[in-house]
């Protein structure tokens, strides 16, 4: 199975991609998109439409796991969130990939045991789970940390779906 975690903004991208075989996580790649601020926030939401088709073609994840929205001290920042996460679910969709979405915090704590770790501590952890030398872009790090959480959650999900068939 192939998953893409995805750490969305309307400025920097952050992806990574990984591979999940008989349990064990291997990386593929990761990396950021870098959306010119200065242009209009539609052409950005044009160009990242354009960036995540990239991204499903090459890499034809069956899952993307995605960062959830949250509000935090900039409610502008949030919104234009929510659109560059708009158009990350709907290339997805286009890509038949199935959408995961967690919050930042639960992510943390599975990946490093705190809800509250800094994100030099997730990337830290993140490039020992993979085995993988330094990753200098923390939105790079955070969307492989997105990608490997949901990559320890399948099992539960795969659970879930055997439950949900049977009640029917």
């Amino acid at each position: 199975m192939i998953i893409l975690g995805i750490d969305p903004g309307s400025r920097f991208l952050g992806y990574g991609v990984i591979s999940v075989h008989a349990g064990l996580m291997k990386p593929i790649d990761f990396g950021v998109l870098k959306f010119d601020a200065e242009i209009p926030l539609s052409e950005r939401l044009q160009s990242i439409g354009q960036g995540v088709r990239q991204l499903m073609e090459k890499y034809k994840p069956q899952h993307v796991s995605l960062e959830k929205i949250f509000l935090g001290k900039n409610a502008d920042s949030a919104f234009k969130m929510g659109h560059a996460r708009g158009v990350i679910i709907y290339e997805a969709l286009l890509a038949q990939a199935e959408i995961f979405e967690y919050a930042t915090r639960v992510v943390k704590k599975g990946i490093t045991g705190s809800g509250s770790a800094e994100k030099e501590h997730v990337r830290a952890v993140v490039t020992n789970l993979l085995k993988i030398g330094p990753v200098k872009s923390l939105d790079a790090s955070d969307a492989l940390a997105m990608a490997c959480f949901h990559a320890s959650q399948l099992r539960v999900i795969q659970i879930k779906k055997r439950l949900e068939r049977s009640a029917v």
